[in-house]
């Protein structure tokens, strides 16, 4: 019965996760998303980093459990307090409910209808007799340049969440012997830290290189911390079998931890903008669909962390170059991802089709 309540819990938590990820992409306006987003980031690190206090306080799981469904409760309030998205709405045809809702925000914010200067209200009268339009995330099938999108923002995902369990293993795993990270508090800190440092810098490299180049730069980082331990590594690990070549355990497991933690580090960055990438570039038809492919992905990249662990280990080394091929694949990928910045969210299939977002390698070619 556990089991299965948990699971359910999961179930629910992956379909809260997704909604407000979306809900917030459709408020926000273009200037202002990615920090928006970045903010219920760190507010989710936040009770990340006091989860272990309150556990500690609590003693007891049954209570601590209790606890934290508590401020869950209040999102029953949500169904007749938060509005629907308008965007979804207008985009999905529902005009009649969207008429609803700009009458009710108009008279919330004490505004008049009759003061519409851009003449949205007589548009929208004309349009009602239309049928409401939803979108099925298949139709994305037909289309040329934006599956092409939700496929590599799905393997960027997938690659950047599961080579992170790979870099987490290398540093806290039984092959490197580090007193400091015996203790469950300090590998859970050391942990919650290096994703807050990565959230950090993705906000002054997305600020200054745009989604695009923010994501193609995180991911040049995790190829390269990947294949520095796979291959660094074993040299100084055949060298360490000499007296006189002066390399012993310790250097190697010092060089292990730094380029986990660079790992970690960037392999963050490369799954959370991913997302945050899919949910600009995605249709309001089919934003939630393409996200939930994207989570789904990064979903099974995590996946693979306790698939080795009930291995015994085995086949983790085969494990870590399997995704450390994926990363150097991606990068020839997110060549061909658009830039989304300061662009309005694509409303249609069309919209999403035909927007004109040069990619890197239209602008090489151009030149």
């Amino acid at each position: 019965m556990f089991s299965t309540l948990r699971f359910f819990e999961g179930f629910c938590l992956a379909g809260i996760i997704l909604t407000l990820y979306a809900l917030r992409i459709e408020l926000c306006p273009p200037g202002k998303r990615f920090m928006i987003t970045m903010v219920a980031s760190f507010v989710a690190m936040a009770g990340q980093l006091l989860m272990p206090g309150l556990a500690a306080l609590c003693r007891d799981w049954q209570v601590l459990q209790a606890l934290i469904i508590c401020p869950f409760l209040l999102m029953l309030l949500y169904w007749s307090v938060f509005p629907e998205s308008l965007r979804w709405l207008m985009a999905t045809q529902q005009f009649e409910a969207a008429k609803k809702l700009i009458l009710h925000l108009t008279e919330k914010n004490r505004m008049s209808p009759e003061s519409d200067i851009k003449g949205v209200m007589p548009e929208l009268e004309k349009e009602l007799p239309r049928r409401p339009r939803k979108v099925c995330i298949v139709k994305m099938v037909g289309t040329r340049n934006l599956w092409k999108n939700i496929v590599v923002l799905c393997v960027n995902s997938l690659t950047g969440y599961g080579i992170h369990h790979c870099f987490a293993r290398s540093m806290m795993g039984h092959e490197v012997k580090v007193p400091l990270l015996d203790n469950f508090y300090a590998d859970y800190y050391t942990m919650a830290s290096i994703a807050l440092a990565s959230c950090l810098a993705m906000c002054v490299v997305v600020r200054f290189l745009g989604r695009r180049g923010g994501l193609l730069l995180f991911m040049i980082l995790t190829a390269l911390a990947s294949l520095l331990q796979l291959g660094l590594l074993n040299l100084i690990g055949k060298y360490s079998q000499h007296p006189d070549s002066g390399m012993s355990d310790s250097v190697k497991d010092k060089f292990s931890i730094a380029f986990s933690i660079v790992g970690m580090f960037a392999s963050h960055a490369v799954g959370s903008l991913s997302v945050f990438f899919c949910a600009e570039v995605t249709p309001t038809v089919i934003r939630c669909g393409g996200l939930g492919l994207v989570l789904a992905s990064a979903g099974f990249g995590m996946l693979t962390a306790p698939i080795i662990e009930l291995h015994n280990q085995k086949g983790y080394f085969l494990h870590h170059i399997i995704f450390a091929c994926c990363t150097l694949i991606c990068i020839i990928c997110i060549l061909l991802l658009p830039e989304s910045r300061d662009q309005s969210l694509p409303e249609s299939l069309s919209n999403g089709e035909n927007e004109d977002f040069p990619s890197l390698s239209c602008q090489a070619f151009s030149t």
